[in-house]
């Protein structure tokens, strides 16, 4: 089979399609014929050496497919259409995944919506109700709107809370996407001081829940725009990953609850878990149309370079995904 591997001895570690073993299955997981897989940030990671999420020579963590053998398991039959999170090896015309982790897509939805699913979605809704503890008509901010899990979480919030969402994005065409998706406050970071603004739109008291993927650069102006006693979940450090001369008790003096967090390190269990309950609460809002996963665009296999570029340079609303359709 072909499978997308990081060039060895490559200076800027770019990715180069490349004849494989095809995957065996384990008792109890699925072989996947993959139609479609997505790009995240922890492929970009682990092309450049600085992430390791398994030993899989062969990238990817999510994708959706079909069922070609069940090996033994009995939650779903060859032929079936599922999407999920695998340990590694998404990029690739075939793919192995726990059964138990394994997702049907929604009858209404294509193989490349469901490739846009399994990650973002399941990321935004363990920070927003697992960690955050997102309750109904609370005010959440959500950084980076406009990307894959943010686009997620915006439409989660809203469906499941009605919660009030404030997003931040760096452009007006990403802000009013967002609001297309459900948000009701809109910053633009480039432009505005957004905790001034939330302090502004909340009469002072300022949010229950930050989802924070940008890290050191956010960390004053999360400081302020935070509640009293609010919740800050910590899921990415694009601003950075290091501070200095923090004052600890500007955390102590709002008491608030820091948590930090990522998917992909996470144990089999757990993914089973979240999978498992995120289906039997989400599924039904895809059906009907309420929630519905965001592409920016299709590459093919033989572009995943290009996709790669296409997210560092953050030009994406919503999800990158990979056609392995012509492999």
């Amino acid at each position: 089979m072909k499978g997308v591997v990081v060039k060895q001895g490559d200076t800027r570690n770019e990715l180069e399609l490349a004849t494989m073993s095809q995957p065996e299955p384990a008792h109890d997981e699925l072989l996947i014929k993959v139609h479609h897989a997505a790009v995240n940030r922890t492929d970009i990671l682990n092309r450049e050496g600085k992430s390791g999420y398994a030993v899989n020579p062969i990238l990817g963590v999510e994708v959706a497919g079909e069922v070609v053998d069940t090996n033994g398991s009995e939650l779903f039959a060859a032929g079936d259409s599922v999407m999920g999170l695998v340990n590694g090896g998404g990029y690739a015309e075939y793919a192995v995944m726990p059964a138990d982790r394994a997702m049907k897509i929604p009858e209404s939805l294509l193989f490349a919506e469901g490739a846009a699913i399994p990650e973002v979605f399941l990321t935004a809704y363990q920070t927003l109700f697992w960690i955050g503890k997102l309750q109904h008509q609370e005010t959440v901010l959500i950084h980076a709107g406009a990307s894959g899990v943010g686009t997620a979480a915006i439409q989660l919030a809203k469906q499941l809370c009605n919660a009030q969402v404030i997003v931040t994005a760096g452009s007006e065409r990403k802000l009013q996407f967002c609001r297309e998706l459900g948000a009701d406050i809109l910053i633009n970071y480039k432009e505005q001081s957004f905790d001034e603004e939330i302090l502004t739109k909340t009469d002072g008291e300022g949010v229950d829940l930050i989802l924070d993927f940008i890290g050191a650069d956010y960390w004053d102006k999360n400081i302020n725009s935070i509640k009293h006693g609010g919740r800050w979940v910590l899921i990415g450090v694009l601003g950075g990953g290091e501070l200095s001369n923090v004052n600890l008790m500007s955390i102590m003096s709002k008491y608030i609850q820091l948590t930090g967090t990522l998917l992909t390190p996470r144990s089999d269990a757990y993914k089973e878990e979240l999978s498992q309950e995120f289906s039997r609460r989400v599924t039904k809002y895809f059906e009907r149309g309420k929630i519905r996963p965001i592409i920016d665009r299709v590459y093919s296999i033989e572009e995943a370079n290009e996709a790669h570029k296409y997210m560092e340079d953050n030009r994406n609303i919503g999800k990158i995904i990979l056609d392995m359709n012509n492999a």
